[in-house]
């Protein structure tokens, strides 16, 4: 099994909550452009921006990027990257939303990608305005979103009347090339059965092997029963420790994993954890970098790193979206050691182009 390998935008800056001023990753399009150049240039897949008006990993006073106007730079300046971005149904309207994706594909085509979010944060609702109802409630939305959306990339003019949204004539022009894929992600019975209607692929937290495995046959057993196909894509995040040595890699791994309930992102995560309808318990540990990127275990050597990521490829996995710190240079790392290590769909730009 082939998996392609991205990796997670890093709005907020850095990805770890209890190392503060270490990670030489600035929330800054200058430091995010070099990583997404950098990227790009290495060859890697698809980077998911996330959408967060406040930073949930630095504190909600700390400075993170708006994953929008982040998402058409990043665009802009690179070739062959695919951008995954987020959305909240509940702080857009679809329309205006469509519209903005259309434009987006006419600056680079075929590059677009939506994670279709149902949202977890309350606090970050309040103070931005968006709307936060019940869980089961704010996956009903979601989908509706992705109709008018579908809709009106399908159809000029187009009319929709739902629960949600209302629509007469409305005109979205010009239309993307082709339509966009759409992921999203949930863990709760009532999230994945809207999911395998709505969305195109399916992107989950970090998890064993066997936790993967059993929510790739579920997600796609619903697909099947819906639509008579699996979903098109899986991904996952996961945070990637690569060094020389196995020893050198662990010590890293308890550097980063020390937990402090005083720290500023850790407010974020208890509502995070109160707000979703998880299929397991968090541990503080999984805390540290957050949506479980650790639990998948990428850490190792070269080749330690690959044979387990071949393992999450067989598992049904077919997107990994990386998450490393200091990502730029870690990218580079990745890129030189375990690209030639692990089969992917397309040939990186890596075997072209010099790394480094």
């Amino acid at each position: 099994m082939t998996i392609d390998l991205g990796y997670w935008t890093p709005v907020y800056g850095g990805f770890l909550r209890n190392v503060a001023d270490e990670e030489g990753m600035a929330a800054t399009w200058e430091s995010i452009r070099d990583v997404s150049v950098t990227a790009d240039r290495l060859g890697f897949h698809t980077t998911l921006v996330p959408e967060l008006y406040l930073n949930d990993r630095k504190g909600v006073e700390a400075p993170s990027l708006e994953a929008w106007s982040l998402s058409a730079a990043i665009l802009a300046v690179t070739s062959h990257l695919r951008v995954m971005t987020a959305v909240r149904p509940g702080f857009h309207l679809p329309a205006v939303l469509a519209k903005t994706v259309s434009t987006l594909d006419s600056i680079a085509p075929g590059r677009v990608a939506l994670n279709v979010v149902a949202a977890w944060w309350a606090e970050e609702a309040r103070q931005f305005g968006g709307r936060f109802t019940t869980h089961d409630a704010r996956y009903v939305q979601a989908e509706e979103f992705v109709q008018v959306l579908r809709g009106l990339w399908e159809r000029t003019p187009f009319t929709f009347q739902g629960d949600y949204y209302e629509l007469e004539g409305t005109i979205v022009e010009p239309k993307p090339a082709a339509q966009p894929v759409i992921f999203a992600g949930g863990e709760s019975e009532a999230g994945k059965e809207s999911i395998a209607r709505f969305a195109d692929a399916y992107v989950m937290h970090g998890g064993t092997l066997d936790e993967v495995r059993a929510n790739v046959a579920d997600i796609n057993e619903r697909s099947l029963r819906l639509h008579g196909r699996p979903v098109r894509e899986i991904g996952m995040p996961a945070y990637v420790i690569v060094r020389d040595t196995e020893a050198e890699a662990q010590r890293e791994l308890e550097r980063i994993t020390a937990v402090d309930p005083a720290s500023p992102g850790y407010a974020s995560f208890e509502q995070f954890r109160q707000n979703s309808n998880l299929s397991l318990e968090l541990t503080k540990r999984e805390y540290s970098v957050g949506t479980r990127g650790l639990r998948p275990n990428l850490v190792g050597t070269p080749e330690q790193v690959a044979e387990r990521i071949r393992a999450y490829g067989d598992a049904g996995i077919s997107l990994l979206l990386i998450q490393s710190s200091p990502l730029r240079e870690e990218l580079e790392r990745i890129a030189e050691q375990v690209f030639p290590l692990v089969p992917q769909s397309r040939v990186p730009q890596s075997q072209l182009v010099a790394v480094g």
